[in-house]
């Protein structure tokens, strides 16, 4: 569903009650070659999540496509992998918005700039910590310098098997489909590859394998398509990729 015409932002249903918000880049408004995209993820449940935030600059497209789903004010946590503008810029707009929203972090996050940053105090999220929103339950991983940032993490649905899985797939593209089945390994290898954007921590591919452990059915990318298929198999192959 195309929530706003002229920047092409629109909503899709990813996996049960999880809503990919997409906003294009093109290559004209100063992007890569190929255009790229901002994904945000919406978890409609009693408690609503929203895992990044997108832009600042963004905010009023993001804000429209929430309401085309659930009114905004309705939002109660707000959610960021790490600290960088697409996951977080908008924050504070969105709890301004949405008076009840509680930002969500790991505790390196909050520690180094959340607690500072944000309007309203984070809820710290610990390693392997649960988290009800419902009928969904999301787990927090964190990850630290994968792909960038020690405050980094992840959250995995447990109900829809879903990995919030931030920068690991980065692909290009202005306007991917909202959800595939096809390599998704190989294009973002290939973004990668001209301006490498991982740390290369030398835990890395064990802390790829504790996400594959969880056996994820989909992958909610911040950029490009999210993925449908065995996620244990496409990320044990990232971390093979990683080791090369």
């Amino acid at each position: 569903m195309i929530t706003n015409t002229q920047s092409g932002t629109r909503v899709d249903e990813i996996a049960s009650g999880i809503f990919r918000i997409s906003t294009p880049l093109p290559p004209t408004a100063g992007g890569p070659p190929t255009g790229f995209s901002f994904n945000q993820y919406l978890v409609v449940d009693e408690q609503p999540l929203l895992f990044h935030t997108g832009p600042r600059r963004m905010f009023q497209l993001t804000r429209e496509a929430i309401a085309a789903v659930l009114p905004v004010e309705r939002l109660r946590l707000v959610g960021l992998s790490h600290y960088e503008a697409d996951e977080c810029g908008a924050l504070n707009d969105l709890l301004g918005a949405a008076p009840e929203a509680t930002p969500v972090c790991s505790f390196v996050a909050a520690l180094t700039s959340i607690q500072d940053q944000a309007t309203r105090p984070p809820r710290v999220l610990r390693d392997g910590e649960t988290l009800s929103l419902g009928t969904h339950r999301v787990r927090w991983f964190d990850t630290p310098h994968l792909p960038h940032g020690w405050e980094c993490g992840y959250l995995f649905e447990e109900t829809t098997r879903t990995l919030l899985c931030g920068d690991l797939f980065t692909q290009g593209g202005a306007t991917p489909p909202p959800l595939t089945e096809a390599d998704i390994l190989g294009p973002s290898e290939a973004f990668r590859a001209p301006m490498d954007y991982f740390s290369h921590a030398r835990n890395a591919r064990a802390q790829v394998e504790r996400l594959a452990a969880t056996a994820p059915r989909t992958l909610a990318c911040m950029h490009g398509s999210a993925w449908a298929g065995d996620g244990a198999a496409i990320l044990r192959a990232l971390g093979e990729a990683l080791d090369r």
